[in-house]
């Protein structure tokens, strides 16, 4: 029997035990959510890849601690909150503001509260008579103050929370009432926690509203001049740097970067946007819907591309090289021939420390499956991964990069991720702040893979070397002798 087909039996006996513990509805629903990486049928077709298909973009079940976020938490927190020179106005009542004040270390060049405002927390602060009269006026009268306090911003963002969709305030009148009087972009975001499944339709929303009030608007464009090597990248959000150096190699190779959103971003990069050659998209899950609607309505192509490991980056680079000409081509061979050594460097020193140590995942949106091959370049092997609000064609890609037997989970809760953790032993997780210390309290090195636990970059040939050293640090501090795991303490 081969080691992959040991996993195999192993993990579906693991899914099976977990769900024991349901009610017999709920295990219903659940199983399809949890499920084992199968082979690819090579000798029908030998490009096929792992298959890895579960049920996913379906409601939590009530009762069963879901680790995702909400709408208002993928517009604000997402896709509009890293844009820099506008103002972010969490509109209801306080709490959603501040619990999504700066969670994200989303960088930016500028002076904060001048031209730019990314760590800066506004809210309508909706109280009991706003719920009962509406916000309407209160939302003007902010608006107003905000270009009286704050002169150079260029724009404000609604970000609706759940009451204003209830008592159903019309802020979309107010935005184009307000912008009348003022004549800057003011943009209405129904993005009220309730809606949908997840934070994924917060994307959606996002995307909808850029389309909508943003791209191909008359009066906002800065004068722009294209050139045959303009490109936008799009769902980077600069988390400690990965935008800038992500943005090093593309422009090394000949490209120039004209837009890069929503991390380090400005409006006038997404008004242009639409003036680009292509669009690279890191985050498939939050800009593939505005990536779409550019390629229907101005013919821009766009493609996915994947920047963690040397390994990938050199796939990405000579494939983004192939829609342009020789002199691009030619500007990635010699950026890859650069770097290099540098990843050579960092293997040789790290692979011996982390040769064969397993890594379990559950992480939001890209990372799951885009981190796995940095992951597998320093000799690490991904033993599980999930995502908390993908949809099934985020699951098909996982398939490009898991092997046979990889312990697959969607929305998983937190029982059931204890559960994993407990039996699969694995000598690294990585996920988000809310799993950290459990994990960490069982004994398990753990490693934040939404902040880069206030690292970074992870991206790019300089990122992966501080992407190696941290894990290094997780996995080989000596803290982890000094105390017992709660499996290895006496009755």
């Amino acid at each position: 029997m081969s080691l992959n087909e040991e996993e195999t039996i192993f993990n579906t006996r693991l899914i099976e035990e977990v769900l024991e513990a349901y009610p017999a509805k709920a295990k219903k629903r659940r199983q399809k959510h949890l499920t084992v990486a199968k082979a690819p049928d090579t000798e029908a077709d030998p490009g096929a890849l792992s298959e890895c298909s579960v049920k996913s973009n379906i409601k939590s079940i009530p009762g069963v601690m879901t680790i995702r976020g909400c709408a208002y938490a993928g517009s604000k927190g997402v896709v509009w909150g890293p844009v820099k020179d506008m103002v972010h106005i969490s509109h209801g009542p306080v709490g959603c503001g501040h619990y999504s004040w700066s969670q994200r270390r989303n960088f930016y060049n500028g002076t904060t509260g001048v031209d730019s405002f990314v760590t800066m927390q506004f809210t309508s602060d909706y109280q009991e008579k706003d719920i009962v009269f509406g916000g309407d006026k209160k939302l003007k009268k902010i608006l107003t103050e905000i270009d009286e306090l704050f002169p150079l911003n260029h724009g404000t963002t609604i970000q609706s929370e759940c009451p204003v969709g209830l008592i159903g305030d019309d802020i979309e009148s107010v935005a184009r009432e307000q912008k009348k009087i003022s004549g800057k972009t003011i943009v209405p975001v129904r993005c009220e926690g309730f809606r949908g499944v997840s934070q994924s339709l917060g994307h959606h929303i996002a995307c909808d509203v850029i389309r909508d009030w943003v791209l191909d608007q008359d009066g906002n464009q800065v004068p722009f001049e294209p050139s045959p090597y303009d490109v936008n990248i799009l769902g980077d959000y600069n988390i400690g740097g990965d935008a800038w150096s992500s943005r090093i190699l593309l422009e090394e190779m000949g490209l120039r970067v004209i837009g890069s959103w929503s991390g380090d971003a400005t409006l006038a990069e997404i008004e242009r946007a639409p003036k680009a050659k292509m669009n690279l998209i890191h985050c498939y899950r939050s800009l593939n819907y505005i990536s779409r609607y550019m390629e229907e309505k101005h013919g821009i192509p766009w493609m996915e591309y994947n920047l963690f490991g040397p390994s990938q980056i050199a796939a990405s680079l000579r494939k983004i090289a192939e829609n342009f000409d020789d002199k691009i081509k030619e500007g990635a061979e010699r950026v890859i021939a650069k770097y290099q050594p540098l990843a050579d460097a960092v293997i040789a020193k790290y692979r011996p420390r982390l040769e064969g140590k397993k890594v379990l995942l559950y992480v939001g949106g890209l990372r799951s499956r885009h981190v796995v091959n940095a992951y597998t370049d320093l000799g690490m092997e991904i033993v599980a991964t999930g995502y908390e609000f993908a949809h099934n064609d985020d699951y098909q890609r996982t398939g490009h990069y898991v092997k046979e037997g990889t312990l697959i989970y969607d929305d998983a809760s937190t029982y059931e991720l204890e559960k994993f953790i407990e039996a699969i032993r694995p000598d690294l997780v990585g996920s988000g702040i809310k799993e950290k210390y459990a994990v960490q309290k069982a004994g398990i090195p753990f490693r934040q893979m939404h902040s880069w636990d206030y690292s970074g970059p992870y991206h790019g040939y300089d990122g992966f070397a501080i992407f190696a050293r941290d894990m290094d640090l997780a996995i080989n501090s000596p803290v982890w002798g000094m105390f017992k795991a709660p499996w290895k303490t006496a009755a």
